[in-house]
C-alpha cells in the first residue's frame, strides 16, 4: 500500500517527490552552484540517481543514509532517495568515522551514500562530490518516516528524530503562509547547512516547492555573500544563523546590495545591538525564526517588528508550563522512543525557557533549560560531549560546561596531558563538537554525596589552584 502525503506520518512516494519538489516549467532556474540547474536537468539527475540506488539494494521501504557535504551529489541522492519510496538517514559529514559508524550500527539502513573525493576550500559552502554507494544490508527501515535525524550527532544520548512526508509538506505549507518570506521568482541566498531542518525545509524544500531559486554563495564569507547578492538583478534574501550575521557586518559592502530584501536567522537569539548594526548598515531588516529539529520552524519575525518577541508561525501553537515552553506536536517524533517524556498528548516541552504574553501572542526564547546548548547556530549537546570524553583512555571522571564556551574538566588515571586527550577524543568526536578549554584536574570537586559538583564558578576555582600545565 502506497502511502500518501497526508498520513500523520509516513515514507514519501515518487508522486510526492514528483509533485510537490519538482513539478514546474522545464526550463525554470531552481538551483545556482554556481551553475544552474533547471528543472528538468534536476529530475533527470535524480531519476538517474534512483536507479543506480536501486541496483546497490535500496528498496521501496527501506533506508539510505546520506554522509554526505552539501552539494549537487547531496540533493540529488536525497530526492532519489525518497522518489525511490525510502527513508533517507541524514549524517552530517563532518562525524567523525567512529560517530558515523555508531549512528550506522543504530539505525541499519540497507545502502551508504558517502563521498569518495571532495573538492572545494575548508570555507565552501557547497562542495564538489564524487560519491560512492555501499550496500549494507536488507533490512527495511526502522519506522515510516521520510528522513531520520540525530539530535546533536549520533553517539551517546542523541535522539532519533523522524519526521513523515506529511509533516515536511505542511512545514513547506506553514512557510509559505509566514509574511515575509521570498515570493516566487525571488532567490534565496543559502548560507545554513541543508543537512539540518532549518537549510533542509527552510531553504531546500521550500524553495523547490515555491520556485524560489536557490543561490549558495561559492565559499563562506562575506565577500561571496555580497557576489552572490550582485550576481542577479532578482530581489533576494540570506539565510543563515547568527554567525554569519557577524561575517557580514565585518566585511565592507559593495556601493550598492540593491537585491538584498532582508537577512533571516534560525538558531538562536540575536542581539539587539547585533541587529541594529546590520539593519543600519543594510538597511533592510534582520529577521528571526525559532524552531526545533522535532518539529521545523514554530514562531517567526521576518521584519524585526517584535524583537525579541517571535509570532507563531500559521497553525502552530505554544503554551507556557512553569516557565518553559511547549509547542503542539500531533505525534512523538522519537522513533524507538515512544516513552520519551518529551512528549505527551500533542504537545512537546522544548526545554526552553520561555512566556508567552496572554495580549500579543508573541513568544520570548529566553535560552535551555537543559543540557543543548548552541554555538554558532550548531546544537551542541554537552552530555554527549561528555559520554564521547569517558570513552577516552586515561579518562576517570569528567565534567562538562558552557561557561561562555565549552569547557571540559578532567580528572585522569595516571599522565594525561591535554595534547594527547585532545588527539584521542579528535577521533570520537566532531571538531564543532570539541571542548574549547580542557582543564585536567587531579581530582573534580565533589559534593559531600560523591557526586561531582556542576557549579562553573567552583570548577574555575578548583582550575585556578591546579597546576598551569594541566590546562589550555
Amino acid at each position: 500500500m502506497r502511502l500518501s502525503a497526508t498520513d500523520p506520518a509516513g515514507l514519501p512516494t515518487a508522486d510526492w517527490v514528483d509533485e510537490f519538489l519538482l513539478k514546474g516549467p522545464a526550463g525554470q532556474i531552481c538551483l545556482r552552484l554556481p551553475e544552474p540547474i533547471d528543472r528538468a536537468g534536476l529530475r533527470r539527475l535524480v531519476i538517474e540517481r534512483q536507479s543506480r540506488l536501486v541496483e546497490a539494494g535500496l528498496r521501496p521501504g527501506g533506508a539510505a543514509a546520506l554522509r554526505l557535504p552539501p552539494s549537487v551529489a547531496y540533493l540529488v541522492n536525497l530526492l532519489a532517495v525518497w522518489r525511490a519510496g525510502a527513508q533517507a538517514v541524514l549524517l552530517d559529514h563532518r562525524l567523525t568515522d567512529y560517530e558515523a559508524d555508531q549512528a550506522l550500527s543504530r539505525l541499519r539502513p540497507q545502502v551508504l551514500v558517502r563521498a569518495r573525493r571532495t573538492g572545494g576550500a575548508a570555507l565552501q559552502v557547497f562542495f564538489d562530490v564524487e560519491e560512492e554507494l555501499v550496500r549494507l544490508g536488507t533490512d527495511l527501515a526502522g519506522s515510516q518516516h521520510a528522513v531520520i535525524q540525530l539530535s546533536s550527532g549520533s553517539t551517546g544520548p542523541s535522539k532519533v528524530i523522524g519526521r513523515g512526508a506529511a509533516d515536511l509538506t505542511a512545514e513547506v505549507r506553514r512557510y509559505t503562509r509566514i509574511d515575509g518570506v521570498p515570493a516566487p521568482g525571488e532567490r534565496l541566498i543559502l548560507l545554513p547547512s541543508v543537512v539540518h531542518v532549518l537549510g533542509l525545509v527552510g531553504g531546500l524544500l521550500f524553495g523547490l516547492h515555491t520556485g524560489v531559486e536557490l543561490q549558495p554563495p561559492s565559499r563562506l564569507s562575506g565577500e561571496a555573500v555580497f557576489r552572490a547578492l550582485s550576481a542577479h538583478d532578482t530581489p533576494a534574501t540570506v539565510l543563515g544563523v547568527p554567525f554569519h550575521v557577524g561575517l557580514l557586518t565585518s566585511t565592507d559592502p559593495r556601493p550598492q546590495l540593491r537585491q538584498l530584501r532582508r537577512m533571516t536567522i534560525g538558531g538562536e537569539p540575536v542581539p539587539a545591538v547585533t541587529a541594529g548594526t546590520f539593519e543600519d548598515r543594510f538597511g533592510v531588516p534582520l529577521g528571526n525564526m525559532y524552531g526545533m529539529t522535532e518539529t521545523g520552524v514554530i514562531a517567526t519575525d521576518l521584519h524585526g517588528r517584535h524583537r525579541p518577541g517571535v509570532r507563531p508561525a500559521p497553525g502552530m501553537q505554544i503554551r507556557e508550563v512553569g516557565g518553559e515552553l511547549w509547542v503542539s506536536c500531533p505525534a512523538s517524533p522519537y522513533v524507538g522512543d515512544s516513552e520519551n517524556p518529551r512528549w505527551s498528548d500533542g504537545w512537546l516541552r522544548t526545554r526552553d525557557a520561555g512566556g508567552v504574553d496572554p495580549g500579543s501572542g508573541l513568544v520570548t526564547v529566553r535560552g535551555r533549560l537543559d543540557s543543548q546548548v548552541s554555538v554558532g547556530g550548531l546544537k551542541i549537546d554537552l552530555t554527549e560531549v561528555e559520554w564521547a570524553i569517558t570513552a577516552v583512555p586515561g579518562v576517570a571522571a569528567v565534567v562538562v560546561v558552557h561557561d561562555g564556551e565549552i569547557t571540559a574538566y578532567v580528572q585522569p588515571v595516571g599522565d594525561l596531558t591535554v595534547d594527547a586527550f585532545n588527539q584521542a577524543l579528535g577521533k570520537r568526536l566532531a571538531r564543532y563538537k570539541m571542548p574549547r578549554r580542557v582543564r585536567i584536574l587531579d581530582r573534580l570537586p565533589r559534593t559531600a554525596t560523591g557526586k561531582v559538583v556542576r557549579d562553573p564558578s567552583v570548577l574555575r576555582q578548583a582550575s585556578s589552584a591546579a597546576s598551569p600545565g594541566g590546562s589550555a
